[in-house]
């Protein structure tokens, strides 16, 4: 049993023993190995090195060649150079040497010039002191004349070249000038009417005459109150005339009256009857009649209240020339006109047509039918150009615009054309003159004049008869003559004039 513990440890370190010499073996062998490596590696590291070293001294060899060859190739541009400076050098000193030449020549030149100059500044001062003696004039003064004479000559030789250029001008606008109204009266064709201020109302029999009258004229007064308009039953056959100067309100009576007769009842509550219908149909035509004027020349910027207002034109006359008709016709020659001188021909119509929008109050409102005209543009804020157009077309105030002057224009030649009006001169002057006589009738009176056609006069005071308080009454009283005496449509302006001059004159 001893025996084979002893053999185990024999055995167990005979295992050491031999484990170490086996490690010791293959230790020695890595390290060997290593080794070999290591040195495999210099060598090569060394080979690499050598081949690093002849590149770089074959690298070195060939950029030292280019570099020489680079210094050769510089020298021998700045030889070059050199050279050319040289030569440049060599001219340019020989230009200085030319340059000083020229300068020594110039320097004695300009002596001579001097001497020259001075010779004949000297010969001009003689010639100058013997010029004065034989014109017994100094140089200024000579130069003053002579200045003069030859403004006088450019100033007559302008003005007569502007003379002949204005009055050639002038000649050429108003040829120009007639050829375009022509042609535009011309493709412009419009009716003329009357102006009235009865309608006749034709009625069945003498029994109608009758009711119309009613009891005690109980009808016909009714009829007159509510119309406002004056009915006459004479002794015509078969006609009733209704008069008054409002146009709208004579053709409802009108058509009120015609109403009553197709009824054959006549009383105050049938009358009011007929009258409401006669408004409303009435009213109708006056839309229709704004509609269709807006529609024929192409306006649609018109509010409704404004086309109902240029509606009532169609029932208003002025000098027998239908106001509605008149309007278009002026619209239609601006808008030709706007064309060929290159205006505005929208402004031109919308402009024409409410020229004499007043017309259609002016026998309900005070003021003149230009004042009118004015207020109603301002109340359905049409451009400024349109109110001027309507406020300047009678002068009242300068235009503002081409399209002003044309709408001007227009109103002179549609009222002026042969037939338009049947206010013939005879009539017209007889008219102003029965004004001014009737203003001259006063006492204190000094002249009048009749102006605007016979809408406006003027009274002028004799300041040293009539005061200020004198003055305000009489235009009151002028005022209240003329509505009494004269018959006129729409209203006629009053206007007293009271003012003092003193002139001395001092000796």
């Amino acid at each position: 049993m001893n025996s084979l513990f002893l053999f185990a440890g024999i055995a167990l370190v005979a295992g050491f023993a031999v484990g170490y010499v086996v490690r010791k073996a293959q230790v020695k062998a890595k390290i060997d190995s290593a080794e070999n490596k290591a040195e495999k590696l210099l060598d090569e590291v060394k080979q690499k090195e050598k081949e690093i070293i002849l590149s770089a001294k074959d690298q070195a060899i060939k950029i030292t060649e280019e570099a020489k060859k680079q210094e050769t190739e510089i020298r021998q541009q700045i030889l070059r150079i050199e050279t050319r400076l040289e030569k440049k050098e060599t001219e340019i000193d020989a230009k200085l040497s030319q340059m000083e030449k020229q300068k020594t020549d110039l320097e004695g030149q300009k002596e001579e010039n001097k001497k020259v100059r001075e010779d004949l500044e000297t010969g001009k001062q003689k010639q100058i002191e013997t010029l004065e003696k034989i014109a017994k004039l100094t140089l200024v003064e000579a130069k003053t004349v002579l200045l003069e004479q030859t403004e006088r000559q450019v100033k007559d030789e302008l003005l007569g070249l502007t003379r002949k250029i204005m009055s050639e001008a002038r000649e050429d606008a108003d040829k120009t000038a007639r050829d375009i109204v022509a042609q535009a009266i011309e493709r412009v064709s419009a009716e003329v009417s009357s102006e009235t201020t009865t309608t006749t109302v034709g009625i069945p029999n003498d029994e109608m005459k009758g009711r119309i009258i009613g009891k005690e004229g109980r009808n016909i007064k009714a009829f007159e109150q509510m119309l406002g308009v004056e009915v006459i039953v004479d002794e015509a056959p078969d006609t009733v005339v209704i008069s008054g100067f409002n146009s709208v309100r004579r053709h409802v009576a009108k058509v009120t009256l015609e109403k009553l007769i197709q009824d054959g009842r006549i009383h105050p509550a049938k009358i009011e009857e007929a009258y409401e219908k006669a408004k409303k149909e009435v009213g109708q035509m006056i839309k229709e009649a704004g509609e269709q004027a807006v529609y024929d020349l192409g306006i649609t910027s018109f509010p409704p209240k404004l086309i109902q207002l240029i509606g009532r034109l169609r029932f208003r006359t002025s000098y027998g020339q239908n106001v509605l008709m008149h309007s278009t016709e002026m619209a239609k020659i601006g808008a030709i006109i706007a064309e060929e001188i290159g205006a505005d021909p929208l402004i031109v119509k919308q402009g024409a047509l409410l020229h004499d929008i007043g017309k259609a109050l002016d026998q309900e409102m005070e003021g003149t039918h230009v004042e009118l005209g004015v207020q109603i543009a301002k109340k359905f804020n049409l451009p400024d150009i349109i109110v001027n157009c309507i406020a300047a077309h009678h002068g009242d105030v300068p235009h503002e615009s081409p399209e002003a002057a044309i709408v001007d224009a227009c109103d002179n030649i549609s009222g002026a054309r042969p037939g338009a009006r049947r206010d013939s001169y005879e009539q017209y002057v007889k008219r102003l003159e029965e004004l001014e006589n009737l203003a001259n009738s006063f006492p204190g009176v000094e002249k009048s004049y009749a102006i605007q056609a016979g809408r406006e006069i003027r009274v002028f005071l004799e300041p040293t008869k009539i005061d200020d308080w004198g003055a305000m009454k009489l235009a009151r009283e002028v005022a209240s003559k003329i509505e009494q005496q004269l018959k006129y449509p729409g209203e006629i302006k009053v206007q007293v004039i009271r003012e003092m001059r003193v002139v001395e004159y001092a000796r």
